[in-house]
């Protein structure tokens, strides 16, 4: 019998073509574009930049398992340079121009805040951190937090703790400092209710532009008035000042809470241990035992020398994993099928299950970090923690 090579030949051709099929139909198929800024520059780019890899992270992970509706994804991602009407300029650029498919979300909550309604008037669902709580109380029906960042519960997990410190324990005099813009005034929401529930007296109660030139005389302020807790109510470059201004006063209070920044890896970076024992908030955390975590946190340990994700690299992810289920729930990218299936489903991410109510947000999470041996830990809620807490806060070196 003579073996026909040509047709042997042809027929390995037409085996290995429909082998390698399925990988020429998805790189054939368009792209799903998203679009968005983010601050990559300016003030809160320390955050951005981790919110941007995380995004980045969830798209590499998407497209590894064969994209959105079968069809790969990529971003269209501008720079807003910490400035929110650039954010909103950006956005519709991107719905308008650009013609994206999907929006992504922003940071921070000034930006957020302002590309809600941009989004709402083009019909786009918009997953992000949001503009704390009063973006959310506008009756947006596009909007989600999922999580949000929300300034009204970032000090919850906190106050919640120390009222478990014996009262004689617990500080009686505070000092707040807070930035000026509606990031700031969010966080005063549960500084006013729990400082009263507490009796602890608000000494100082001032607020401060940004970029802030000098911390000096607040802590010298702070520290003549013997108030022995502080709040930093700002982002991380000025919460880093504060902390070298404490120091080289030698003002130490028993509790030092800081706003926006001290969870990045950058603080430590900057402060070293001078940065320890500061107490924040937060919506996730790296060790919590939802599905996902532990993949991310060897993502980052072999990319960046990380022993657990920073809490933005979660955020940009989380968002991104909110609005791929959900384009997926809805089998479309009609907008208003993504928004539909969002208000009626539970979305499972690496903070938690979540449903959304009227406003689109979850349940109040309240997670309360601090800083110990290097690593940001969890101490609140009890059966999450981490590692018990530090208090009071030990004296400077």
């Amino acid at each position: 019998m003579t073996l026909n090579l040509s047709r042997i030949y042809s027929l390995w051709t037409l085996v290995a073509c429909l082998v390698a099929l399925p990988c020429f139909v998805f790189a054939a198929e368009k792209p799903i574009v998203i679009g968005g800024s983010l601050p990559l520059t300016g003030q809160a780019a320390e955050t951005g930049v981790w919110i941007e890899r995380g995004m980045k992270f969830w798209a590499d992970e998407t497209n590894a398992k064969g994209g959105l509706l079968g069809r790969p994804v990529e971003f269209k991602i501008y720079d807003d340079e910490s400035n929110a009407q650039k954010a909103v300029t950006f956005a519709e650029k991107a719905i308008t121009v650009d013609k994206v498919d999907l929006l992504f979300g922003g940071y921070p909550g000034t930006a957020a805040r302002a590309v809600m309604p941009v989004a709402e008037k083009h019909q786009y669902v918009y997953v992000s951190m949001g503009g704390h709580m009063k973006s959310f109380e506008q009756g947006y029906k596009f909007s989600f937090g999922a999580p949000p960042l929300m300034g009204e519960w970032w000090y919850e997990g906190f106050f919640q703790w120390l009222e478990t410190v014996p009262p004689d324990k617990r500080p009686k005099k505070a000092a707040v400092y807070t930035m000026n813009n509606p990031i700031g005034g969010s966080l005063m929401d549960s500084i006013n209710r729990w400082t009263k529930k507490l009796n602890i007296e608000i000494a100082i109660d001032e607020r401060y532009d940004l970029p802030l030139p000098d911390a000096t005389p607040m802590i010298f302020k702070a520290k003549q008035m013997n108030c022995d807790i502080f709040f930093a109510n700002g982002l991380f470059s000025d919460g880093v000042m504060m902390i070298r201004a404490a120091k080289a006063l030698d003002y130490n209070p028993k509790a030092i809470v800081q706003g926006i920044g001290s969870i990045v890896p950058a603080w430590l970076k900057e402060l070293g241990k001078d940065g320890y024992y500061v107490f924040s908030g937060t919506s996730l955390h790296n060790k919590l035992s939802y599905p996902g975590n532990d993949k991310l946190n060897a993502y980052v340990k072999e990319k960046f020398k990380l022993d657990g994700y920073p809490e933005y690299f979660g955020f940009g992810y989380a968002w991104m994993q909110t609005l791929g289920q959900a384009v997926e729930g809805a089998k479309s990218l009609d907008q208003t099928k993504i928004r539909d299936w969002l208000r009626a489903n539970e979305v499972k991410t690496i903070c938690g299950p979540m449903t959304f109510d009227e406003k689109g947000l979850p349940q109040p999470i309240n997670f309360c970090t601090q800083i110990i041996d290097g690593q940001v830990e969890l101490i609140w809620p009890e059966k999450f923690r981490t590692k018990a807490p530090v208090y009071p806060k030990p004296p400077w070196n």
